[in-house]
């Protein structure tokens, strides 16, 4: 046996999960000289990377390496190493490099220009496939630490043994990407702590009943949270009505910053109209009545609001629905614009974790080594993405962590 032979054996690397972070740790460790053999127990790689940002892939953000660290209210200071070793300006280049160029849209969004989430998943492939990375599907339902090996025990039976394990099995939302939880198991098998586990960026469901608006999507709307009397969250962008609440982007960017849902009493609050303030909502209003005098009220809003709201908005304002318009007074005018620029609901919790984009909670993170991303209890063992207890706001954060952390990883292992 050659000396390059043993070498070779000696650094023997498992990555559990064929997700943004997996992969990158892979071929990053696979550079390094490692053989390296990923463990992916979906059919493909990348599944829940193929439907971020609606299939589009919102890779990273543009902001400086502060203002992403801003961006992340759990554990963000854990991540400093990680953020500046591996940047959003080193991966951008990376993309570059591997035929994925980017554009950046409204809020520093980082997206592929092709607007396609498989040529980012691809770009990865191709880049493991250089360093001869080793994919297997094969799902690892238990790992122990052998002292200089560490065990890995998979679903059909068999065994197989490494030097070190990068894990990377994603959280527990979507599961049916497969991230069903799996590192948070792992992690405890070896005397990891687990922080309790939560659904963020995720659908909120409302206490008051909107089924008559089920479905209704609107555009341009700006949205706010407060929770105390103080508010909590604010963007403008787009929403969607469903049978138990409100979903959309900006939406799930909400939830993100309620971060105690349980104690605290959060009412959403939404802006129909944010390009005009309320005397130029009124003088709009009273024109389209000078328009419709002769209708009844129910009946003459078809330019001001779509058709779902018109009724809804309509009982809420107490105006009856069959008043004439010009018989409106301009107080009950105000009114109904006052609502329109401000209608406000209660927010009753969040959906369940399985629906939620990403998981707030994990590994704890006193419990890894920022510089490296090795476990402080268990060396040889790693982590990196999602699986770590950082979570950020919605913007392209989130996979930058499973990046900046898989890099990080794939580094030191």
């Amino acid at each position: 046996m050659t000396s390059a032979r043993r070498e070779m054996m000696s650094n023997s690397v498992a990555v559990i999960g064929g997700g943004p972070a997996g992969m990158l740790a892979a071929a990053v460790a696979a550079k390094r000289g490692k053989a390296v053999t990923l463990f992916e127990k979906n059919p493909v790689l990348g599944k829940k990377l193929l439907i971020t940002g609606k299939g589009r892939c919102n890779v990273t953000n543009a902001a400086e390496v502060e203002e992403l660290i801003k961006q992340v209210p759990v554990n963000g200071r854990f991540l400093y190493s990680a953020f500046y070793t591996f940047t959003n300006d080193d991966l951008i280049t990376l993309l570059n490099k591997l035929g994925v160029p980017t554009k950046v849209e409204r809020g520093g969004r980082v997206f592929p220009v092709s607007d396609k989430a498989a040529d980012v998943r691809d770009a990865f492939r191709k880049l493991m496939a250089t360093y001869r990375v080793r994919c297997c599907r094969g799902e690892a339902v238990s790992i122990t630490d052998c002292g200089e090996k560490k065990r890995i025990v998979f679903a059909d039976g068999k065994r197989a043994e490494f030097d070190a394990i990068i894990i990377a099995t994603g959280g527990k939302s979507y599961p049916r990407t497969g991230s069903t939880g799996d590192g948070y198991r792992f992690a405890e098998q070896l005397g990891h702590t687990v922080t309790p586990l939560k659904p963020s960026l995720v659908p909120l469901e409302l206490s008051d009943d909107v089924n008559a608006l089920m479905g209704l999507s609107l555009r341009n709307v700006a949205v706010w949270v407060e929770a105390d009397g103080k508010r909590v969250y604010e963007d403008f962008g787009e929403m969607l009505f469903t049978h138990y609440g409100v979903s959309g982007p900006v939406i799930l960017s909400a939830s993100s910053h309620m971060r105690d849902p349980r104690n605290k009493a959060y009412t959403l609050h939404i802006d129909l109209k944010p390009a005009l303030d309320i005397e130029a909502l009124d003088k709009r209003i009273l024109r389209d009545f000078e328009q419709e005098k002769n209708k009844d009220f129910i009946n003459a809003l078809d330019a001001l609001l779509p058709k779902k709201m018109i009724p809804y908005a309509v009982e809420r304002s107490g105006i009856s629905p069959r008043s004439k318009v010009n018989a409106i007074t301009r107080e009950e005018r105000r009114m109904f614009a006052c609502l329109l620029k401000d209608m406000t609901f209660s927010v009753k919790g969040m959906r369940p974790i399985d629906e939620a984009i990403i998981t707030s909670g994990g590994v704890n993170v006193k419990e890894i080594n920022p510089s490296t991303m090795e476990s402080k209890l268990v060396p040889g063992i790693f982590f990196a993405g999602e699986v770590l207890d950082v979570d950020a706001y919605t913007g392209g954060y989130n996979l930058q962590i499973a990046f900046s952390t898989g890099f990080l990883a794939g580094k030191n292992v």
